[in-house]
């Protein structure tokens, strides 16, 4: 599993199509772990008991220093050398039993942080695994770490004396769950830099996961070896002021919270794991409507992912001075459905498509009032501008005046039905790109509440212009047929793939939201069989994925890495958005496969990690991709804006973005692009999702 996937969680979810991630997110972007040669195992096998040949402190001997001997020292604890590590951990947020199924924690070694290398390699040969076992009701795990008579980690001189000491080797507890291969970090799973998500330390993930408490644990192969008592007047650990003191040889486990450091040596200590704050949901759902609001929108104004872009960020001040008292009118009325409706409006207020509302069963209710009827037919806007009738249900009110698949819609209640359209505010919303909210707009053209009355002005194919006053109906079929996620099936695999009988290899990613481990496996199963049977090509379909967790799967496709941009988030510390780790890229796998044709397929149903994944996709040599629409464009990390309200609401907002070398904005509001546009016309708009692979087909023939 990737640490620095781990230490920016991406939680990429989207109310309106059940999917979360921040990225998201998000952003937290996440992976896992494969397993070393049995050998390399081996040397990791834990035990409860020291060795023979383990130098140990002598029994007989203090091996507290006395005060007078340093200015600064540890506090020795009374207790046996460790052998067993326990603890437990909660958790908010569902990330990792949304992405894992195979759980650990690990011992890993904290030579990445020490020298504040975030792209330092975690060397499989320390990694010590432990037993985990997760309660997903109660979101609680509990694990067992057994640790190595003498661990192989790095040894690190922190005692800032400027002589050459051995050192000691410095360790984090951490949660170590499984991607793919096996449970350790190496080959495509290989992992960097130090730990920070659930983790035994507490790490400030707004100023590089700098740790700021909690406990490590430490070995010395003697007793002359110093360590930090403090973190010195930088409040930064491992810098040159911070003051040291004597530690015993073997394992201790270090108490950061204690001043000085506490140097704890019972037998089987218990260390907590630490969700970061900023990930975990923040949860003002006991708080009254407007206490929930307020802490809400301050922490929104301040950390919202594009503020400062143009287009992006809200106008807060009179945004506020709006909704405030509409939420306080609520509170003192009782009023969850004015509640609701003001948080509406507050998600309707940002032009990004990672912003929603759930607002549960009064949510549902209001959509039925809203949006609950419809007049038995489907529209779509072509390229000329003309609206088109796609879908007519049978016996519906249209059906019964004579409207017919192909009819020409002019005027909705005697206005253009073009300028009607552009005024409607779909319930979907808020959106990234005028292509989806524009989409959107055609769909509910035709939604009411029940038994509302509207005038069409149509012209059937070969008929004459007629208008006709239609009455809402409870139906649902007209809207279902346009839905971006018509046709997808609920239980299949996150990956399937076939040889179509023209011989092309045709593989749909489903989704990035499932078990992690199981995408990576199928999508490569694919990749390989399309390559033992030498397909004519691919077709990779990535049209109906909601997003989820990036897994760089384009690094099965080529031997050059793909630049993807860096991670920005704002820092309470410096006040601005600041960067995140290194800049993201996808790491060329170590399994390679080559196909002479690959065709790319998008669609606007394409969200978020969707979208990085097809981006990675896009960039390898000589891929088509085709598509009536980019992808969505919405492209952002929202694990750290996820807020629990009252009356059982939810609120998310993407607070991490990603930029580009030049500081423009990665994705957001563009998405991936088809090198070969579908148009959308007369003929094209009642495409179903199958023709548009026959499409790709023909283009990877014609080569």
């Amino acid at each position: 599993m990737h640490v620095t996937l781990l230490n920016r969680t991406s939680r990429w979810f989207h109310f309106f199509t059940v999917w979360l991630v921040v990225l998201l997110l998000g952003t937290l972007v996440l992976a896992a772990c494969q397993s070393p040669d049995a050998e390399e195992a081996a040397q990791n096998t834990p035990t409860d008991v020291p060795s023979e040949t383990e130098e140990t402190p002598d029994e007989s001997t203090d091996a507290t220093p006395a005060p007078e001997e340093a200015e600064e020292v540890a506090t020795m604890v009374e207790g046996d050398q460790p052998v067993q590590i326990t603890g437990t951990f909660e958790y908010t947020n569902d990330i990792i039993v949304d992405y894992y199924v195979e759980h650990a924690v690990a011992l890993i070694d904290m030579n990445g942080f020490v020298e504040r290398d975030q792209e330092w390699e975690i060397p499989v040969e320390s990694q010590v695994l432990g037993y985990l076992d997760i309660t997903e009701e109660e979101q609680v795990g509990e694990y067992q770490l057994l640790l190595p008579a003498r661990p192989v980690g790095t040894f690190v001189d922190v005692d800032n004396d400027d002589e050459d000491d051995t050192g000691v080797q410095v360790y984090v507890v951490s949660y170590w769950p499984n991607l793919t291969g096996g449970p350790f970090s190496v080959g495509d799973d290989l992992s960097e830099g130090w730990p920070a998500y659930l983790a035994s330390t507490t790490n400030d993930t707004e100023n590089q996961d700098e740790v700021t408490g909690g406990k490590l644990v430490i070995w010395a192969a003697d007793d002359q070896q110093e360590f930090p008592t403090g973190f010195g007047e930088d409040e930064l650990l491992f810098t040159e002021d911070d003051p040291v003191g004597p530690v015993p040889a073997g394992y201790s486990v270090i108490d950061l919270d204690q001043e000085p450091f506490a140097v704890e040596r019972e037998a089987a200590p218990s260390l907590t794991l630490y969700e970061p704050t900023d990930v975990a949901i923040k949860d003002f759902s006991a708080n009254s409507y407007s206490e929930a609001f307020d802490q809400m929108f301050e922490i929104v104004r301040r950390e919202y992912a594009f503020n400062g872009i143009e287009g992006k960020e809200p106008d807060w001040e009179p945004l506020y001075e709006e909704l405030a008292p509409r939420v306080a009118d609520a509170e003192e009325n009782e009023d969850p459905t004015a509640f609701y409706l003001a948080l509406r409006d507050f998600a309707f207020a940002f032009q990004d498509g990672h912003v929603g509302l759930n607002g549960g069963e009064i949510g549902g209710e209001i959509f039925q009032a809203e949006a609950g009827g419809g007049y038995g037919f489907a529209v779509r806007q072509l390229d000329d501008d003309r609206v088109i009738v796609t879908f007519v249900t049978e016996e519906g009110p249209a059906a019964q005046v004579g409207m017919e698949v192909g009819a020409e819609v002019t005027e909705f209640n005697g206005q253009p039905v073009t300028e009607a359209i552009a005024e409607i505010q779909p319930l979907a919303g808020p959106f990234s790109t005028d292509f989806a909210r524009e989409y959107q707009q055609q769909r509910y053209l035709t939604r009411a509440a029940l038994d509302m009355e509207a005038a069409f002005t149509f012209t059937n194919p070969d008929g004459a212009r007629q208008t006709e006053t239609l009455t809402a109906v409870p139906e649902n079929e007209s809207f279902s047929v346009t839905s971006l996620f018509r046709g997808a099936d609920p239980t299949a695999l996150p990956v399937e793939f076939e040889i179509l009988p023209s011989g092309i290899g045709y593989v749909k990613i489903n989704s990035n939201y499932d078990d992690l481990n199981l995408i990576v496996r199928l999508f490569e199963r694919a990749l390989s069989t399309f390559e033992q049977v030498q397909v004519l090509g691919v077709i990779i379909d990535m049209r109906q994925n909601s997003g989820g967790a990036s897994l760089d799967l384009a690094g099965f496709l080529t031997d050059e890495p793909i630049p993807l941009g860096q991670r920005e988030y704002y820092s309470e510390a410096t006040g601005a958005f600041e960067p995140d780790g290194p800049p993201r890229e996808v790491v060329p796998k170590e399994n390679q496969y080559r196909f002479d044709n690959i065709v790319l397929l998008v669609d606007q149903a394409c969200f978020s990690a969707c979208e990085f994944e097809s981006y990675g996709f896009s960039q390898v040599p000589d891929i088509e991709i085709i598509g009536q629409y980019p992808s969505a464009g919405v492209m952002a990390e929202v694990a750290r804006g996820q807020f629990r309200l009252p009356e059982n609401m939810s609120f998310q907002v993407p607070t991490g973005r990603v930029v580009l070398p030049d500081g423009s904005i990665f994705l957001e509001g563009v998405g991936v692009e088809p090198t070969q546009r579908i148009p959308i016309t007369e003929e094209t708009a009642l495409l179903d999702a199958a023709t548009v692979v026959q499409i790709a087909e023909e283009a990877i023939l014609a080569e």
